[in-house]
């Protein structure tokens, strides 16, 4: 499925085959990039940026290297390739052909999973666009870009099928997308961890190794779905948010190494003489592991569900890999572990697992998140460190679900209020955290040179050596 970049709007779909369609998306472009101008990354609008563009959808040809200003990206429309006789995997029309239209029944609930995913996409650009003033490396100033400009074209895939399959409401929604904005007190994007602020580059790994995790997992299942246009726009967009979460993982992994190896140098672990040296402290991180993890927790939403079960038995939405789980795809009988707060004391109760799909889903996560953990742990160890990083209990720091508004400690242990308020600063970022870190944020625009905070990567981008020009300023 090669992509038309003739076109004005690159794509994938025969765009040029519905005139309707087509101008709709294309009078929808203008405020698109007026929007990308005025929130999206500041400082490099007009600089050549070393980025990869999707040539088609196919494992040898979904990305083309090469200077591009961010405004001329030719972002697109591109879905995966359909496959004959193709059927839905689970619910209760398990065994029927996929939807190439949407069902009228479930035309609400499918609009607000599409409008839901859509907006975090301009959501996290908006949230990561003074980044670019203070990056600690050309290479690492290059990929916040290309996770920017990779969201933007997921956008584009959402608000493909909004203008595709659902007439005037579908284009009022997409409309709105560009008027709700990451933290705006009037008009605040539609999941609250896409109105925290991104102030600085370790938020920034943070949030693509944990917020973005959480994309992955919300694609994945959306990929299953029953509606095989949503479905294979996911499973093209799945490709590209890979790099978002190694972008976040190697971030930390290079971070964690350059404080390992000042520790060293200084024979100390005490904070205030590692920070003095230019690095942040494992302890610090730890803090901002604890705050990132719990906020990509709360994505996922109540324990107990009644729209997910909604969403699965109606087709809409299954779990994570639905076609590798060996059950029976509809879940009538059958039951899942759920983690609950009763009487001061944290419980696991069997929950019917329909409603429990919520909850499988962060299980899920929160094993995946525990890999990275692992091999950042490795890196530590490797340099004689006594120091491991963990994640926290699944009831910290939570705001919604089971565990809302209940002191839960990082172990596990239930506190009364005033012992959870007595010790919040030690498990979370404080203000002076904040400071910190955001008084090491120096530009470093020099090929090949790196911020006193953060390790070199282990190789450039593409074959390209590490004092590669990826950004030409102008």
């Amino acid at each position: 499925m090669s992509i038309d970049y003739s076109a004005r709007i690159p794509n994938n779909v025969a765009l040029s085959d519905n005139r309707r369609l087509q101008r709709a998306l294309e009078s929808w472009q203008p405020n698109y990039l007026r929007w990308w101008r005025e929130l999206g990354p500041e400082g490099t609008q007009d600089s050549d940026v070393y980025l990869r563009t999707a040539i088609s959808v196919e494992s040898d040809g979904w990305a083309n290297f090469g200077y591009v200003k961010m405004p001329e990206y030719r972002w697109g429309i591109f879905l995966a390739a359909p496959q004959a006789e193709l059927t839905i995997a689970f619910g209760d029309h398990r065994g029927a052909p996929v939807w190439q239209e949407v069902p009228g029944e479930y035309r609400s609930p499918l609009r607000r999973l599409i409008v839901t995913q859509g907006d975090t996409e301009p959501a996290s650009v908006e949230q990561q666009r003074h980044l670019g003033h203070t990056c600690p490396s050309l290479y690492d100033l290059r990929n916040l870009l290309q996770v920017n400009v990779e969201e933007g074209r997921h956008l584009w895939a959402m608000v493909y099928l909004l203008h595709a399959y659902f007439g005037r409401d579908g284009r009022e929604e997409a409309d709105a997308m560009l008027e709700r904005h990451a933290g705006d007190p009037d008009k605040p994007r539609i999941l609250g961890a896409f109105n925290e602020k991104t102030p600085h580059w370790l938020a920034f790994f943070m949030f693509t190794y944990f917020t973005d995790r959480d994309g992955k997992y919300q694609l994945a299942t959306l990929a299953e779905s029953g509606f095989d246009p949503l479905a294979r726009t996911c499973q093209f967009m799945l490709t590209e948010e890979a790099h978002h979460m190694f972008v976040g993982e190697t971030g930390i992994m290079r971070m964690v190494q350059r404080t390992c190896e000042i520790m060293n140098e200084l024979k100390t672990d005490d904070p205030e003489r590692i920070r003095a040296s230019g690095v942040i402290d494992l302890p610090t991180l730890q803090r901002f592991v604890n705050f990132h993890f719990s906020v990509s927790l709360d994505l996922f939403g109540q324990e107990r569900s009644t729209n997910a079960a909604t969403y699965f038995t109606t087709g809409l939405k299954g779990r994570y890999h639905e076609t590798r789980i060996e059950d029976d795809h509809r879940l009538l009988d059958t039951t899942w572990p759920v983690s609950m707060c009763k009487e001061g004391a944290i419980v696991c109760e069997e929950q019917p697992a329909l409603l429990a799909l919520n909850e499988r889903l962060r299980d899920d996560y929160i094993v995946d998140c525990q890999r990275g953990l692992n091999r950042w742990n490795r890196e530590i160890e490797k340099q004689g460190i006594d120091y491991r990083l963990m994640l926290p209990h699944r009831g910290f720091n939570r705001r919604i679900g089971a565990f809302t508004d209940v002191g839960v400690a990082p172990d596990g242990q239930v506190l009364t209020p005033d012992a959870w308020a007595r010790q919040t600063h030690d498990w979370l970022p404080s203000d002076e955290d904040h400071a910190f870190v955001m008084s090491l944020m120096q530009p470093v625009t020099e090929p090949g040179k790196m911020a006193s905070w953060i390790a070199p990567p282990s190789r450039g981008i593409h074959g390209q050596p590490l004092d590669f020009d990826y950004v030409k300023f102008p």
